[in-house]
C-alpha cells in the first residue's frame, strides 16, 4: 500500500473549465502530485488522454493509484517539469498537445511529512528536496552559502527588512542540522515586536531555502516556455502559483507571447512585424473563491493564469523548440 499522499487540488473547477474544452489531444499535468487535477480533467473529458509528470517518486506512486480507473488514458513519468518537451517526444510523438497545467509550490503531503524537512513545525533533518535523489539539500544551502548569498536569497523571497540579520545569525550558528534549529535561529534574529505580525517568523525563510534547493525560479521560465511553444493552436497553458516570483514569470511570458515579443517602444504603434503567439484569457490573476478559501485555507495564496496558443510560430531563439 502506498504511503498516504492525500492532497485536495486547488481551483480544480477553474482548471477543468480552462483545459477540458481544449481541442482533442494530450493534456500534460506537469506537477501531477497526488493526481487530483489529473483525475478531474480525465473525468470531465473523454476526448483527452493525460500525461502526468512529477519529480517526487511518492507523488508518482500516489497518482498511479488515483488514476488507475482511467487505464491507458493516464500515463505517469518521473521527471522535472522542464523536461515536458522530451516526455512528449517519447510518449506522444505526433499527437496534438492540447494543454498543460503547472500547479507550483509544495503540496500538503510534502509539508506534512515531517521527515522531508519542508516545515518549521516539525523536528526533521534540513532536506526540502522534491526529488530525494537530488544531490543538494537544504542543509547545503544553510551551511555552505555565504552570508551575502543567503541575505540576497531571503531578501528576494519576502524578508527584505531582516534578510541581513537572519543571514548573519544563520552563519554564526553553523552547523545547523534540523528544521527546528533553523526556525529558532530565524526567530532569534527578528526583533520581538516584528515577530507578532505575518505568521511564523521562519515561514518566508523556509520558503526561500526550498526554492533554492529545488531551483524552482530558475527552472520555471524554461519549463513554461518549452511547454507553451509546443501547444497546438487552441491549446492552453494554465499556471497556479503561490509565490510572487512564480506569478511574475507566468505573467511576463504570457504577456510577451501575446504581444509577439514586440520590440517597439511602449505606447507607439507596432512596426516591428510582431505577431501574437498566445492570447491571455485571464484578466489579472484569478484567485480562489470564498467557498474554497473557507474549505481549504492553504489555497489563500493561489493565483491562476491561463493563456491560449495561436497559429503564429513561437519566437526564434526562445527556450521552446519552435523557431
Amino acid at each position: 500500500m502506498t504511503r498516504e499522499f492525500r492532497h485536495d487540488p486547488v481551483m480544480v473547477d477553474e482548471v477543468v473549465e480552462a483545459l477540458a474544452t481544449t481541442p482533442q489531444g494530450v493534456l500534460v499535468d506537469a506537477t501531477v502530485g497526488g493526481g487530483g487535477h489529473a483525475a478531474a480533467l480525465l473525468a470531465a473529458s473523454t476526448s483527452h488522454r493525460l500525461i502526468g509528470v512529477d519529480r517526487d517518486p511518492a507523488a508518482i506512486e500516489a497518482a498511479a493509484e488515483r488514476l488507475a480507473p482511467f487505464g491507458a488514458r493516464a500515463q505517469l513519468v518521473r521527471a522535472r517539469f522542464d523536461e515536458v518537451a522530451a516526455v512528449l517526444d517519447e510518449l506522444a510523438p505526433g499527437e496534438p498537445f492540447a494543454g498543460v497545467l503547472f500547479d507550483l509550490g509544495v503540496s500538503s503531503p510534502q509539508f506534512d511529512e515531517a521527515e522531508r524537512g519542508f516545515s518549521y513545525r516539525f523536528e526533521a533533518p534540513l532536506d526540502m528536496r522534491m526529488d530525494p535523489d537530488d544531490p543538494h539539500s537544504a542543509a547545503d544551502v544553510v551551511n555552505r552559502w555565504s552570508e551575502e548569498a543567503l541575505a540576497e536569497l531571503f531578501s528576494e523571497n519576502g524578508e527584505p527588512r531582516f534578510a541581513r540579520r537572519i543571514a548573519r545569525a544563520v552563519v554564526a550558528a553553523r552547523p545547523l542540522q534540523t528544521t527546528l534549529e533553523l526556525a529558532d535561529v530565524v526567530r532569534g534574529a527578528i526583533p520581538p515586536a516584528a515577530r507578532q505580525r505575518g505568521g511564523h517568523p521562519a515561514k518566508r525563510v523556509f520558503q526561500a531555502v526550498r526554492i533554492a534547493v529545488n531551483q524552482e525560479l530558475e527552472l520555471l521560465p524554461v519549463a513554461l516556455e518549452r511547454a507553451a511553444s509546443r501547444l497546438a493552436p487552441g491549446g492552453r497553458a494554465v499556471v497556479i502559483s503561490y509565490h510572487s516570483g512564480e506569478d511574475r514569470i507566468a505573467k511576463r511570458l504570457f504577456a510577451e507571447a501575446a504581444a509577439g515579443w514586440c520590440t517597439c517602444p511602449p505606447g507607439l504603434p507596432c512596426v516591428c512585424g510582431a505577431v501574437p503567439a498566445m492570447r491571455v484569457l485571464t484578466r489579472g490573476a484569478r484567485m480562489p473563491s470564498a467557498a474554497e478559501l473557507a474549505a481549504n485555507p492553504r489555497s489563500a495564496s493561489a493565483r491562476l493564469r491561463v493563456a491560449e496558443r495561436l497559429e503564429a510560430p513561437w519566437r526564434a531563439g526562445g527556450s521552446g523548440e519552435e523557431a
